[in-house]
């Protein structure tokens, strides 16, 4: 059976920041990789080349598929920053959207162009009732 492409590396989140082009989107990066890290208290990890994640869950679909994967995470990319909340995903947090501030969405990412346009206080909330329905309904098997 097939792995998932984007598995967590051993690469420097801060280095993947700074390569970040364009001055804004870079400081957003590291004041939502701060965020991320206060909100959740894990500590970012490179997953493959381009998403920087926090915290991670085992999935075991019927289909006999299973593995790993971030709980949360966001990646600068060129049009705007994705922001994965798996949590979202699963749940509906409508009221949290809805007072988030000025983003897009999409099968799974909230997509915003600056961490201004965004109400701080509701994502920190909408990080954490994401987070902690993950680490609920997907607790990590014991070793």
């Amino acid at each position: 059976m097939a792995e998932n492409k984007t598995q967590p590396t051993d690469a420097s989140v801060d280095d993947f920041l700074n390569s970040t082009e364009h001055p804004q989107k870079r400081a957003d990066s590291f004041s939502l990789k701060k965020i991320l890290e206060d909100v959740t208290g894990e500590k970012a990890v490179m997953w493959g080349e381009s998403i920087v994640g926090f915290g991670k869950y085992h999935y075991h679909y019927e289909s006999g598929r299973k593995g790993e994967f971030l709980i949360a995470g966001f990646a600068p990319r060129k049009a705007a920053i994705s922001l994965y909340l798996l949590g979202c995903m699963e749940t509906k947090f409508e009221e949290l959207m809805a007072n988030l501030g000025k983003h897009k969405t999409g099968a799974s990412c909230i997509y915003f162009n600056k961490l201004s346009d965004l109400n701080e206080g509701v994502l920190r909330d909408l990080i954490k009732k994401s987070y902690d329905f993950m680490k609920e309904k997907y607790p990590l098997p014991k070793a």
